[in-house]
């Protein structure tokens, strides 16, 4: 059987990352980009399809994990029947080519030990050329090449390179892979030791940038850890998830690939991060929309590539099995051509943030923000595939119209408060139509519920935001009323499915079935504060937080009758939620705060 995806924890240099098992296994590594194809690949697959092992060989009585300090250093620790010894795994700041550092270290005892290196390019259907060149072993593959340095004697075993080695107290013994482009010749060796002593200064140097104070400081602060360790640093893009595939219900087929830069999820990113003191973060970002949407706001896209690319074609490898037979695995997403309404209001709603809190002021920004206005005017009109990207026809999505209703009420604000130029009348007449249309069209007076989309009969968790963004008091009468559905319909205990079973087929062309969207979870939380359910927010919001693994990540989903996570891993948006909701909602939240 597979490691659960809470067994897992990450590592990254902020352009790529790695996932590390509880076993010691790294079994998911992209390089040289978050969206470049796997080397290791046994966490959608098995052993055979890529990994890079290093544990006791002996009987292991207890292993526990942490990160070392507030950083990215992660350390795995194994007591045995001969002693203890410690495995530091992380991913050094890149300067030329990414390094992958794995450090044994004993601590009691004398450890007898097994690396097990199988690299398999390509998501693991590419065997590569292993050649060894006086003490370098490097494995070859089309365009991509490693390197492997360590002190290690090293012996072929079928296709794979093990060593077995022993480990004395006190003793450290050096294990590293370098990747570099198969043309050129392998990079010279790094010092280990600097090495983890410079990443150890990086990241607690960043970490001690937070501003945040209260009682869930140790949450957030992994959390916005996370955050940082999914931007691709050479862009100041901020990925989805560093995997894809893993799946939103064990054996489905709800499998996607989310190592991209949703426009959506980068934008609650950026909120979390500048309410967390993270200002150059969040002028890098706005940065890096400016050029990513650049164009046309009829070409606007809901995701790009880590750097802005636009072409993310979707395919499926079938020589991959799945994480728990979950098939089929994609790669790209198809979702990038999609029509949804709902990010207009989330662009308009981060740059206004942003020139809100003082971050330099670009007049790209305006432009952009004016350009897409200009083009909502008519376009809010139009049908979509709304904010769960369903695969099924396009509808009138009621959260897709209150977030257009959003973006025009933010282009206003910035008119009046900021002085910038622009047609106000015009823009107070569109977000006055579409709110009195919610209002009618998104209603259900029977069931007393704004609904998932026009002419439906079921709420969608997407109506939590509508309190959050002030399109409607807390106190309304509709919203507690809509709030009090989606407990009937979607709750969960503490947790919120997205929509019903039955609108799941109908709507979104694939089978029903997934797991509780801790986002969304989040969300309630935060509104539940808004009502004035004080104890029942916290009560939300801790439920969530206890379900993070051992060393603080959460997933996409969590599945309530397993108790286990699922879906994408470690998931940005979810992170996000946890941070907006620790820093908005918990303890206090002060009338109007939300408007952003």
């Amino acid at each position: 059987m597979p490691l659960r995806i809470e067994d897992y924890a990450l590592i990254g240099d902020l352009h790529t990352g790695g996932l590390v098992g509880k076993d010691g296994s790294i079994d998911w590594l992209c390089l040289p980009r978050f969206d470049s194809a796997s080397c290791f690949s046994a966490l959608l697959g098995g052993h055979e399809h890529g990994h890079w092992k290093v544990a006791p060989q002996g009987g292991i009585r207890r292993v526990t994990r942490r990160y070392r300090g507030d950083t990215l250093v992660l350390e795995t620790t194994f007591e045995t029947e001969d002693g203890v010894v410690r495995l530091i795994d992380f991913m050094p700041q890149r300067q030329r080519n990414p390094d992958v550092v794995r450090i044994v270290e004993g601590v009691r005892g004398s450890v007898p030990m097994r690396m097990d290196l199988l690299v398999r390019f390509d998501y693991g259907a590419l065997i590569p050329w292993v050649r060894r060149e006086n003490e370098l072993v490097t494995f070859i593959g089309g365009p991509d090449a490693l390197v492997l340095h360590t002190p290690l004697g090293i012996k072929e075993e079928g296709h794979a390179r093990v060593s077995n080695f022993r480990v004395d107290a006190n003793a450290r013994v050096p294990i590293v892979i370098t990747w570099y482009p198969s043309h050129r010749p392998p990079p010279r060796a790094i010092d280990p030791e600097q090495a983890l002593e410079d990443t150890e200064r990086f990241w607690t140097g960043w970490s001690n940038h937070c501003t945040y104070e209260g009682p869930f400081r140790q949450q957030v602060i992994r959390s916005l850890l996370t955050l940082k360790a999914l931007t691709y640093r050479p862009t100041g893009g901020i990925i989805a998830a560093p995997t894809t595939s893993l799946p939103e219900r064990l054996g489905g087929v709800r499998n996607w690939d989310y190592r991209y830069c949703w426009i959506r999820d980068a934008t609650f990113t950026l909120r979390a991060l500048m309410l967390a003191g993270y200002r150059e973060e969040a002028r890098k970002w706005r940065d890096w929309l400016l050029r990513a949407v650049a164009g046309d706001p009829k070409q606007f896209q809901i995701l790009y590539g880590p750097a802005g690319e636009r072409r993310i074609p979707e395919h499926e490898l079938p020589w991959l099995p799945g994480y728990e037979n979950s098939r089929p695995v994609r790669i790209g997403n198809a979702a990038a051509g999609q029509f949804q309404l709902d990010v207009f209001g989330e662009v308009m709603g981060c740059l206004g943030q942003a020139r809100r809190v003082g971050i330099d002021s670009e007049a790209a920004a305006w432009d952009l923000q004016r350009a897409l206005l200009d083009y909502l005017e008519t376009a809010w009109r139009r049908p979509d595939e709304g904010i769960w990207e369903v695969r099924g026809p396009k509808r009138h999505f009621t959260h897709s119209k209150v977030m257009a209703w959003f973006a025009f009420d933010r282009g206003i604000t910035a008119i009046e408060h900021f002085g910038l130029e622009g047609p106000i009348e015009r823009f107070r007449a569109c977000r006055d139509e579409i709110h009195r249309e919610v209002c009618e069209q998104g209603w259900d007076e029977e069931k007393q519920t704004f609904t998932y989309f026009y002419g439906g009969r079921s709420p969608d968790a997407s109506l939590l935001m509508m309190p959050l963004i002030g399109f409607l008091p807390p106190t309304d009468p509709r919203v507690v009323g809509t709030i009090r559905c989606i407990e009937r319909e979607l709750g969960r205990g503490h947790f919120v499915l997205r929509y019903a079973a039955e609108d799941s087929e109908q709507v979104d062309g694939l089978p029903p079935g997934e797991g509780a969207f801790l986002p969304c979870s989040f969300w309630y939380a935060e509104a539940l504060r808004l009502m004035g359910r004080v104890e029942d927010a916290h009560a939300v919001f801790e439920s969530i937080v206890a379900i993070a693994n051992d060393v603080g990540l959460l997933s996409e989903e969590y599945d309530v009758d397993r108790r286990r996570l699922i879906g994408n891993f470690p998931q940005a948006f979810t992170h996000v939620g946890l941070v907006n909701t620790a820093l908005r909602a918990m303890p206090a939240a002060r009338p109007g705060h939300y408007r952003t």
